[in-house]
C-alpha cells in the first residue's frame, strides 16, 4: 500500500472520480427503481460507470473494487445486450446500491490512509445467481459459461470474441479517434482505459500519444486532436464500434476500417509522430507553428479544473490577512491629521480590487446543494423499504449555492431531521386513509436564499407534533423552568432538540434513545446556524435550518465598551439609538426594559456582563443597539458605534471557548489598528 499512496496526485484524482460517479451510480438506481424500468440510457450509463470504475481502480491496484466492478459491468452488459425486459427491478436496485455502498466504504477506507480490504465475494456471489435467474426467466439459451465468474471474465468472452481468432493472421486494420467529454478531467487515465480493452481484442496496437500511461503533457493532446489508437483485429467492424462506443465520456468516435496499404501508411505515421514526441526538439519550429494556429480554437473551450479544499481553505485564510493588513494600512494612527490626498486615492481603489478579489474567492468556494439534496432520494428510500412506508421526496431550490464547508456540515441533519420526519411524522397507508390522506406520503425538502443566510426548509404532510405529549414528556424530564402559559408552540416543540428527548414508547433502529435531533442542534449551531420548528396536529411539521452563506468574513458592526471593542454581524441588527433615562423601566425582579413603539425589550450592558470598566454608566450618555434572532430582540447597551467593516473570523483559543462563565461569544476579529474585537453570539445573550 505504501507505493498506492505514494501516488498522491493520480490518488486524490481517482477517489475525487470514484466518488462523483458512484454518486452518480446511486441516483441512476434510485430514479429507476421509482419508475419501474430501467431504460436503455440508464443502463448504457451504469455500465459506462461500472467500466471506468474497474479500469481506473485496476490501475491504481484495488483489485476488491475492481472485481465488483467488472461483475457489475458484466450484469448490465448481458442486460442491454439481450434487451432484457422480465427483471426483478427492485431485487437488481439492491444489488446495485449495495455494490455502490461497498465502493462508497473501500473509498473511504482509501481517503483515511487505510488498506481497502472488504471482502467483496458474497455480494459477487449474488451477481452470478441473478444472471442464471436472467438467462432461465427469459429463456435464452447459454450464452456465458455455466459457471461464470465475474471477477475472473476477461474482454474476448464478455464480448463474444473467439479467442483461436485472436491468433489468426489474417486481421482487419482499424483506426480510431477518440474524442473526450470537455469536463470529463483524467483523459489519459481514460485513455488507458480504451488502450487496455483494445490489446484484449485485437494486436499490433499504436497509439497516439504513447504516453497515456505515465502523464506528461498527454492531457492536453487528447484534448486538442483526440486520442488516436490504431489495431489490428478479426473482429467485424461493427463489433469494434460497439466496444469503443462503451467507452466513459465518450464525446465523439471516428472509426475507420483501413485497406492493406492504408493500414501501413498509417502505422509508420504512428511511428514517425511517437519519434517526433520522443525528439521535440526536431520538429520545435512546427509544433510552435502548430500551437498559434490553435491558439484561437483552444481559447473558445471553456476548462474545469477540480482544485483541492484544503488549497481553497488556505487561499481563503490569506484573503482574510489581506483585508486585516489592507486595514492595518489605510486606519493607522500615524497618518491621523495628515492632508493625504493620493493616499487616499490609492487606498480606495486598494479597497476595491481587495473586495473584488475576496468575492471572486468567496464564489469559487459556493457550491450548489443538490449533490446533498439528491443524496437524500437513498436515505428515503431506504427507510420506505424498512418501515413499509411509501413517501415522495420533492425537492426544490437545489442549486441555491452555499460555501463548501458549510456543505459538510448540514449533511448529517438533513439525514436526521427526514428519517424523523418518515419515522414519527408520515403515518402508514392505512392510517393516512382513514384521515383521508393520499396514500403516498410527500417530505419537501427546500432551500432559498434569505439575505446573508439560507434557509433550508424540510416539510412533511404527516401527523404533526402532539403539543401535549411533548409537554407531558418534558415535564418528566425536568426541562420546564418556567409556567407552561408562558410557554409559546415554538418553545414547546424546540425540546424535541434536546439530548435524551423522545416520546417514541418503543425503540426502534431508527428512534426512540433520545439521540440523533440534539446532533442537528449541535451540527446547525457549530456553523452559526440557527432551527426552528412549527407543526400542525395532524397536518404537518416545518422544520427550519437557518445556515450563513459562509463562515470566513462577515459584515459587522463594531462599537466600543470602555476600552473593549465588539462586534455585531449585520445582519442581526435592526436599529440603533440614543435613549433617554425617562424611557427605562424596570420589571418587578429589577431587570432593565426599555420601552420602544408601545412593546418592551430587556437591556443588557456589555460592561456588566463581561465586567469591563467604562465611565459610560448612564443610558443618556450611550448607544443602545437593537440585535434580533428568531424573532426575539433585545437592546444592548455600549458606549459608542466605531463603523461598519468587514471583518475576517477567528475561532476563539481552545481555554476561552471552555471557559463555561463566559457565555455570547462567537468568535474574535483582528482590527486595523492591531487590536482584537469580540464577536458577538446574539442568539446565546438573547438566552442569556
Amino acid at each position: 500500500m505504501s507505493e498506492i499512496f505514494s501516488q498522491e496526485p493520480m490518488l486524490d484524482m481517482f477517489i475525487f472520480e470514484t466518488t462523483r460517479l458512484i454518486e452518480q451510480l446511486e441516483q441512476s438506481a434510485i430514479e429507476s427503481e421509482k419508475s419501474s424500468c430501467y431504460t436503455e440510457n440508464a443502463i448504457n450509463e451504469i455500465f459506462r460507470i461500472m467500466h471506468t470504475i474497474k479500469g481506473s481502480s485496476a490501475m491504481m491496484l484495488f483489485e476488491n473494487i475492481s472485481s465488483l466492478s467488472h461483475a457489475m459491468e458484466d450484469m448490465f452488459y448481458f442486460i442491454r445486450e439481450e434487451r432484457l425486459k422480465n427483471i426483478d427491478y427492485l431485487k437488481l436496485t439492491n444489488m446495485v446500491l449495495k455494490g455502490v455502498d461497498f465502493i462508497k466504504t473501500e473509498v473511504d477506507k482509501i481517503t483515511s490512509k487505510k488498506k481497502p480490504d472488504g471482502d467483496a465475494s458474497e455480494l459477487m456471489s449474488q451477481i452470478k445467481n441473478f444472471l442464471s435467474e436472467l438467462k432461465q426467466n427469459n429463456l435464452i439459451s447459454k450464452v456465458m459459461s455455466d459457471e461464470l465468474q465475474c471477477d475472473v471474465i476477461d474482454i474476448p468472452e464478455k464480448y463474444d470474441i473467439n479467442k483461436d481468432m485472436l491468433n489468426s493472421s489474417k486481421k482487419n486494420a482499424y483506426k480510431a479517434v477518440i474524442y473526450f467529454e470537455e469536463d470529463c478531467e483524467m483523459e489519459d487515465i481514460h485513455a488507458f482505459t480504451v488502450v487496455n480493452t483494445i490489446k484484449d481484442i485485437a494486436d499490433e496496437v499504436h497509439y497516439v500519444p504513447d504516453d497515456v500511461d505515465d502523464g506528461n503533457n498527454s492531457v492536453e493532446i487528447i484534448r486538442k486532436e483526440g486520442f488516436k489508437i490504431y489495431f489490428k483485429s478479426d473482429n467485424t467492424f461493427d463489433k469494434i464500434h460497439s466496444i469503443l462506443m462503451g467507452t466513459v465520456f465518450l464525446k465523439d468516435l471516428q472509426l475507420t476500417q483501413l485497406e492493406d496499404h492504408e493500414e501501413l501508411n498509417e502505422f509508420k505515421k504512428i511511428k514517425q509522430i511517437i519519434l517526433d514526441h520522443s525528439f521535440p526538439e526536431k520538429n520545435k519550429q512546427a509544433t510552435v507553428s502548430k500551437n498559434k494556429e490553435n491558439t484561437q480554437q483552444f481559447s473558445s473551450h471553456q476548462n474545469i479544473i477540480s482544485v483541492n479544499v484544503s488549497k481553497l481553505d488556505k487561499l481563503m485564510d490569506l484573503i482574510g490577512e489581506l483585508v486585516i493588513s489592507e486595514a492595518m494600512v489605510i486606519e493607522n494612527p500615524d497618518l491621523t491629521g495628515l492632508n493625504l490626498n493620493s493616499f487616499h486615492k490609492a487606498s480606495r481603489q486598494l479597497q476595491k480590487i481587495t473586495n473584488e478579489l475576496q468575492d471572486i474567492v468567496m464564489s469559487i468556494r459556493m457550491v450548489p446543494l443538490s449533490t446533498t439534496f439528491q443524496k437524500m432520494n437513498r436515505v428515503v428510500r431506504d427507510m420506505c423499504k424498512k418501515l413499509n412506508k411509501e413517501v415522495e421526496l420533492k425537492i426544490i431550490g437545489q442549486e441555491t449555492e452555499v460555501d463548501k464547508n458549510i456543505i459538510d456540515h448540514i449533511s448529517d441533519p438533513l439525514i436526521h431531521i427526514i428519517r424523523n420526519s418518515i419515522d414519527h411524522g408520515i403515518e402508514v397507508a392505512k392510517e393516512r386513509a382513514s384521515v383521508g390522506k393520499p396514500n403516498v406520503g410527500t417530505v419537501t425538502l427546500e432551500a432559498k436564499n434569505a439575505g446573508g443566510d439560507v434557509l433550508i426548509i424540510v416539510k412533511d404532510d404527516g401527523r404533526g407534533l402532539n403539543k401535549e405529549k411533548i409537554l407531558k414528556k418534558a415535564k418528566e424530564n425536568g426541562l420546564i423552568n418556567r409556567p407552561e402559559d408562558e410557554l409559546t408552540d415554538k418553545e414547546i416543540y424546540s425540546y424535541i432538540f434536546l439530548p435524551g428527548f423522545s416520546t417514541k414508547e418503543r425503540i426502534t433502529e431508527f428512534s426512540g434513545r433520545g439521540v440523533g435531533m440534539d446532533v442537528v442542534t449541535k451540527n446547525i449551531g457549530a456553523i452559526g446556524g440557527i432551527i426552528s420548528v412549527d407543526s400542525t396536529y395532524g397536518e404537518e411539521t416545518i422544520i427550519t435550518l437557518k445556515i450563513p452563506l459562509t463562515l470566513a468574513i462577515i459584515n459587522g458592526m463594531t462599537m466600543k465598551v470602555g476600552q473593549s471593542r465588539y462586534t455585531v454581524p449585520i445582519t442581526n441588527i435592526k436599529e440603533s439609538f440614543k435613549a433617554k433615562s425617562s424611557d427605562i423601566i424596570k420589571d418587578t425582579d429589577g431587570n432593565e426594559m426599555i420601552l420602544i413603539r408601545k412593546q418592551c425589550y430587556p437591556i443588557l450592558r456589555l460592561h456588566e456582563i463581561y465586567r469591563v470598566e467604562t465611565e459610560i454608566i448612564n443610558i443618556s450618555d450611550g448607544i443602545i443597539l437593537m440585535v434580533e434572532n428568531e424573532s426575539k430582540s433585545i437592546c444592548i447597551f455600549a458606549d459608542e458605534l466605531l463603523g461598519e467593516n468587514q471583518v475576517v473570523v477567528k475561532a476563539l483559543p481552545n481555554y476561552f471557548r471552555n471557559f463555561k462563565k463566559i457565555r455570547g461569544l462567537a468568535g474574535c476579529t483582528l482590527l486595523g489598528d492591531g487590536g482584537i474585537s469580540l464577536i458577538l453570539d446574539i442568539s446565546d445573550l438573547i438566552n442569556y
